[in-house]
């Protein structure tokens, strides 16, 4: 009776630790959850966060094919806090995840994206970075939005031309506040495009270097300030840290891509394997938000800088 007694109180006290645990790892997920993305939302939105935001360029693209549901929700739980994605038309009119006109490339088929319907698309299988076939499937960007809904924010690329088809999406599936449209245009063009819609997306210009480069910031900031300024940079001689600062004290955020040498003077995500004090670059030169192709890898260096949760 004794050792009975001794097991009963033994196993209720198991069972009332376990019941707290458990209780406790559901607030904290929830927590961490609903704080993540107002917390990547907050930062999008604050030039002059510590905080610097990685987005990563094609989702995961060389664990899973690029575009691909896998490839981002990969980063999702790296804790990346924008995932780049690219826009294409069938010819049915629905809106998928590919990155060039053609499939051959990234698929198992063959032609233009725009003389496939979405059903014969969905017969097609993706290829990895290799060019290997997979089992994964060409999303659409509904599905997309829906994994990436309250996670992690969405750069929809190649989209500008599409962008009232997008937004019918983005509206569908309620990720409005977590989009960015971007585009190569001055202001005057994309409000004689696009003015209906520009007090509700998130848009952002791309500028490559030219003699009007600065008139063309300085106007969006005087008159439609974005979020942020995506700059192409082909040698780091160009790049002038106090700019980004001005920029960046009046309210947008400055972007610039790791991807190869000559969007980023040679400071790119290949010469950081070798050396990842690379990235030390965008910090001395006031860069607050870096498109990488080794999310991880920038993810890691930043972490260990204190510059990223």
């Amino acid at each position: 009776m004794k050792y009975q007694c001794f097991f009963i109180v033994l196993f209720l006290l198991v069972s009332c630790t376990n019941k707290e645990k458990t209780t406790s790892e559901v607030n904290l997920a929830t927590s961490f959850e609903t704080s993540t993305i107002q917390d990547k939302i907050a930062n999008l939105r604050n030039s002059l966060s510590k905080e610097i935001l990685v987005v990563a360029h094609r989702g995961d693209w060389r664990n899973a094919p690029e575009n691909s549901i896998q490839a981002i929700v990969n980063v999702i739980e790296m804790g990346v806090d924008i995932v780049e994605i690219d826009i294409h038309e069938t010819k049915d009119g629905h809106l998928v995840l590919i990155h060039d006109d053609s499939l051959e490339r990234t698929t198992s088929g063959r032609g233009l994206v725009k003389n496939w319907t979405l059903d014969s698309l969905k017969t097609l299988t993706l290829k990895d970075g290799l060019g290997i076939p997979t089992r994964h499937r060409i999303p659409t960007l509904e599905e997309a939005l829906l994994v990436t809904k309250d996670k992690i924010l969405v750069n929809l690329d190649k989209s500008y031309d599409l962008l009232d088809k997008c937004l019918d999406v983005v509206t569908k599936t309620g990720t409005l506040n977590q989009v960015i449209i971007k585009g190569g245009k001055t202001r005057s063009e994309v409000e004689r495009k696009f003015g209906a819609y520009l007090d509700d997306v998130t848009f952002m210009p791309v500028l490559w270097p030219n003699k009007n480069m600065d008139s063309i910031v300085q106007d969006y900031l005087n008159h439609r300030k974005p979020i942020a300024f995506e700059f192409i940079i082909p040698k780091d001689s160009m790049v002038n840290g106090s700019y980004f600062k001005e920029i960046r004290e009046k309210g947008a955020s400055v972007w610039v891509n790791s991807l190869w040498p000559h969007l980023s003077g040679g400071h790119d995500d290949d010469n950081a394997v070798l050396d990842v004090d690379t990235y030390r670059w965008y910090i001395e030169n006031n860069i607050n938000i870096i498109q990488t192709d080794r999310p991880k890898l920038l993810l890691d260096y930043l972490r260990s800088k204190g510059l990223h949760k």
